[in-house]
C-alpha cells in the first residue's frame, strides 16, 4: 500500500494552513492602515477519490482570498465624510471672519462711537484747536479700522482662493491615481482572483477624494470604477481621468469658481452641484458668508462716511469754505459685467453701468444686486437684490424700469453712456468695496465744519419790542447745501389760529415767500433756506424768529453743525437703526452663523465617525480575533506537519520491509 495519498493530504493541509497564517499575519500588519479591509482565506474540501470501499478524502484546497467589504457601508462612510469636510472647511473660515466683528474697544462700532462722541467736545469748544485735532485723530482711527477690515476681507478671499487651488490640485492627483488603480485592477481581472490590496487602495483613494469633493461611483464589469461629481460630471472612467481647474467667477473676477477642463475651455460648475467636500465648503463660504460679511462692513462704512460727509459739507469751516470739504473718501460702488457679456472686436465689454450713492440715510442694503433684461417686460431692465447669492423673492427687492437710469435702495444706476446689450448681465456691488478704500481726507483742523451757515434768534414780535410768548430757539440743522454768505434773512411769524385749523394751533409764515406751514408747539420747523429748526415753548400771537446767515466773525463760536454731526450718533443710518444698533445686529448675524456652523460641523463629524465605525466593524481588523485565529492556524499547521511525519514514518517502514526481502 502506498503512503503517497497521506503525504498529499499533509502537504495540502500544510499549504492551506500556511496560507491562512500568511493572511492572518497580513491582517495584523495592516490593522492600523486606514481603509484596509480584513482578508480571509477561503478553503474548500478537495474532491474525494472513489474506491471499491468508498470515497477517500484528498484533503483541502485554497479557493481564494476574500476581503470583508460592505459596499453600502463604504458608500455611507464616504458620503458622511464628504459632508463633514464641507462643514469643517466652512467653519474654519467662519471663525476667521468672526475676528473682524470684534466687540469692545477692538470693534468697528466702538471706533465709530468714539469718533461721533468727539463732536460733543467740538460743540462745546468749536474754536479749540486741540479739540479739533482729537476729532481728526478719531476720524483717522475709524477710517483706518474700516480700511484694515476691508483688507482683512481681501486676505480671507485670497486664502479661500489659495485653498481651492490646492484642493483642486489634490483632486486631480487623486483622480489620476484612481485611473491608474483602475487600469491595474482591470489587467488582473483575467487572473480570476480579486486584487484585494489594489481594491482597498482604490477605495482609500475614493475616500480621500470625497474629502475634497462629493463623489458617486459606478462599478463596471471589467472591475474598474467610474467616479462622477457635480450631478453626473465624469471625473474618472476606466483608466481615463478628467481634470478640474480654478477660474475667476464670471460674475466677479475677485472670486473664484471651479470647473471641468474640456480641451482649451473650462466648463464651470455650479457651487451648489458639488454637494460636499472641502471645495464645496470653501465655495459656500466665499459666495455667502464672506460676501455677506463684506457687505455688512461696507454698508456700515458707507452709511457713516456718507452721512458725515453730507453734514460736514452743510456746515462752514474756520476757513469759511462753502461748502466745506468732505471728511472721508470711500470705495465706489462697482458694476461687474458677466464674462459672457457682449464685447467689441478688441474684446472690451460694450455695455457699461455707472453707480453712485444717492445719500439717502439708511437706504443702503448689505447686499449685491443683479441687473439684467426683464424677460416679463421686453425692452425693460430689472434690478434685483441678491440674498445669499440668490435673487430675492420679495417684490420690494425688485424693480423693473425703462430708459437708461433708475434709483433703487440708495443707489443711482445709469448706463446712458454705453447701454448694455440684450442678454448682458451685471452684478452691482454697491457697498462691498466701500470699507477697503476708506481714508481721512482732512489734515487741517480748520477744515472741520463746526459752524452752521445759518443762525436763528428771537425776532422783534408783532409789537416790535420783542416776543410775548415763551418761544425759545433750539438746534438748527441744515438739510441741504449751505447758502452762500449774504443770503437773505428769513423771518418766521407765528399766527395763532382761533379756532384751530385741522388740529393745528399756529400758522408759520416765511418772509421769503415760500408759503406757510401749520404748526403745533414742540414740532420741527422746516425753513425755506434748507434747514430744520427745533423750538420749545409756546409763542404768542405775532411772535417771530429770525434766521440769518452766520457772519464770518462768528465762525469760531457757532456750533450748529457740530451739534448736527453729534446727532448722527442717534440717527437711523443702518436701515432705521443707529450705528451701534446696526453693528450689534451684524455681530449677532455673524455670531449666529459661527454658532450654527460649529454645531453643524460637530454633528456632521460625529455622523461621519459613526459611519466609519460601522464600516470598520465589518471590514476592519480585530486584533483579538486575529490573535485567536493565529493560534488556531498554528495548531492546524502543526497537526498537518504531524501527518507528514506519520506518512514519512510509514514510507520508511515500507522501504525497510522491501529491503528486508
Amino acid at each position: 500500500m502506498s503512503a503517497s495519498p497521506l503525504l498529499g493530504l499533509g502537504i495540502k493541509s500544510m499549504a492551506a494552513n500556511y496560507a491562512a497564517l500568511q493572511t492572518t499575519g497580513h491582517n495584523i500588519s495592516n490593522a492600523n492602515v486606514r481603509g484596509y479591509s480584513r482578508q480571509q482565506v477561503e478553503l474548500v474540501t478537495a474532491q474525494g477519490q472513489f474506491t471499491g470501499a468508498g470515497f477517500f478524502g484528498r484533503g483541502v484546497d485554497v479557493a481564494t482570498v476574500t476581503r470583508s467589504h460592505n459596499a453600502f457601508l463604504t458608500s455611507e462612510s464616504i458620503r458622511a465624510s464628504s459632508l463633514a469636510s464641507l462643514d469643517g472647511a466652512r467653519q474654519e473660515k467662519l471663525l476667521r471672519l468672526e475676528t473682524l466683528f470684534a466687540t469692545g474697544e477692538a470693534g468697528l462700532g466702538y471706533a465709530v462711537s468714539s469718533f461721533v462722541n468727539t463732536m460733543a467736545d467740538l460743540a462745546s469748544r468749536p474754536a479749540d484747536s486741540a479739540t479739533r485735532q482729537v476729532v481728526l485723530s478719531r476720524a483717522g482711527d475709524m477710517a483706518t479700522r474700516f480700511a484694515e477690515a476691508g483688507q482683512a476681507l481681501d486676505q480671507i478671499q485670497d486664502a479661500v482662493s489659495s485653498d481651492l487651488r490646492t484642493s483642486v490640485s489634490t483632486i486631480n492627483q487623486l483622480a489620476r491615481s484612481i485611473a491608474v488603480a483602475n487600469d491595474q485592477i482591470a489587467g488582473l481581472q483575467g487572473a480570476g482572483q480579486p486584487a484585494n490590496d489594489l481594491l482597498d487602495e482604490r477605495d482609500r483613494l475614493v475616500a480621500e477624494l470625497s474629502q475634497h469633493l462629493q463623489v458617486s461611483t459606478i462599478a463596471a464589469p471589467d472591475g474598474t470604477l467610474g467616479v462622477f461629481i457635480g450631478g453626473g460630471q465624469r471625473l474618472v472612467l476606466g483608466k481615463e481621468a478628467a481634470q478640474m481647474a480654478v477660474r475667476p467667477d464670471p460674475t466677479d473676477p475677485r472670486r473664484v469658481a471651479v470647473g471641468m477642463v474640456n480641451g482649451p475651455e473650462v466648463n464651470l460648475l455650479e457651487a451648489s452641484s458639488l454637494g460636499g467636500g472641502m471645495a464645496a465648503g470653501l465655495l459656500r463660504f466665499q459666495n455667502t458668508d464672506l460676501l455677506d460679511g463684506r457687505n455688512l462692513i461696507g454698508r456700515m462704512a458707507a452709511e457713516v462716511a456718507l452721512a458725515v460727509n453730507q453734514q460736514q459739507q452743510r456746515g462752514l469751516s474756520l476757513k469759511g469754505a462753502n461748502p466745506a470739504p468732505a471728511l472721508f473718501s470711500l470705495g465706489t460702488p462697482q458694476a461687474q459685467p458677466n464674462s459672457n457679456n457682449a464685447r467689441d472686436a478688441s474684446g472690451a465689454v460694450i455695455g457699461t453701468v455707472r453707480l453712485s450713492y444717492t445719500g439717502e440715510p439708511g437706504a443702503l442694503k448689505a447686499s449685491d444686486y443683479e441687473l439684467r433684461a426683464d424677460v416679463d417686460n421686453p425692452g425693460n431692465w430689472v434690478v434685483t437684490r441678491l440674498i445669499g447669492g440668490q435673487p430675492s423673492t420679495d417684490p420690494a427687492d425688485r424693480q423693473s424700469f425703462s430708459g437708461t437710469s433708475t434709483r433703487f435702495q440708495g443707489i443711482d444706476i445709469d448706463f446712458s453712456a454705453a447701454p448694455p446689450q440684450p442678454g448682458d448681465r451685471f452684478v452691482l456691488q454697491t457697498v462691498g468695496r466701500a470699507a477697503s478704500n476708506m481714508q481721512l481726507l482732512l489734515g487741517d483742523v480748520r477744515d472741520l465744519a463746526a459752524a452752521s451757515p445759518l443762525a436763528a434768534a428771537a425776532g422783534p414780535g408783532s409789537s416790535g419790542s420783542g416776543n410775548t410768548g415763551t418761544l425759545q430757539v433750539g438746534a438748527l440743522t441744515m438739510t441741504t447745501a449751505p447758502p452762500p454768505f449774504g443770503a437773505q434773512v428769513e423771518t418766521l411769524v407765528f399766527t395763532r389760529l382761533v379756532p384751530a385749523e385741522d388740529g393745528f394751533d399756529y400758522r408759520v409764515t416765511s418772509s421769503l415767500g415760500g408759503g406757510s406751514q401749520l404748526w403745533n408747539p414742540g414740532q420741527t420747523l422746516v425753513g425755506d433756506n434748507g434747514y430744520q429748526l427745533q423750538v420749545s415753548g409756546v409763542p404768542g400771537d405775532g411772535d417771530s424768529l429770525i434766521v440769518s446767515p452766520t457772519p464770518a466773525t462768528a465762525l469760531a463760536t457757532n456750533n450748529g453743525n457740530a451739534t448736527a454731526l453729534l446727532a448722527l450718533r442717534d440717527a437711523g443710518l443702518i436701515e432705521g437703526q443707529t450705528v451701534a444698533e446696526g453693528y450689534g445686529q451684524a455681530l449677532a448675524e455673524i455670531g449666529a452663523r459661527v454658532q450654527s456652523g460649529e454645531s453643524t460641523a460637530s454633528i456632521s463629524a460625529a455622523v461621519a465617525q459613526r459611519a466609519e465605525n460601522a464600516r470598520a466593524s465589518q471590514s476592519g481588523v480585530n486584533l483579538d480575533e486575529e490573535a485567536a485565529r493565529l493560534i488556531q492556524y498554528q495548531q492546524a499547521y502543526q497537526a498537518s506537519a504531524k501527518i507528514l511525519q506519520v506518512a514519512q514514518s510509514l514510507f520508511d517502514t515500507l522501504l525497510q520491509t522491501a529491503a528486508g526481502r
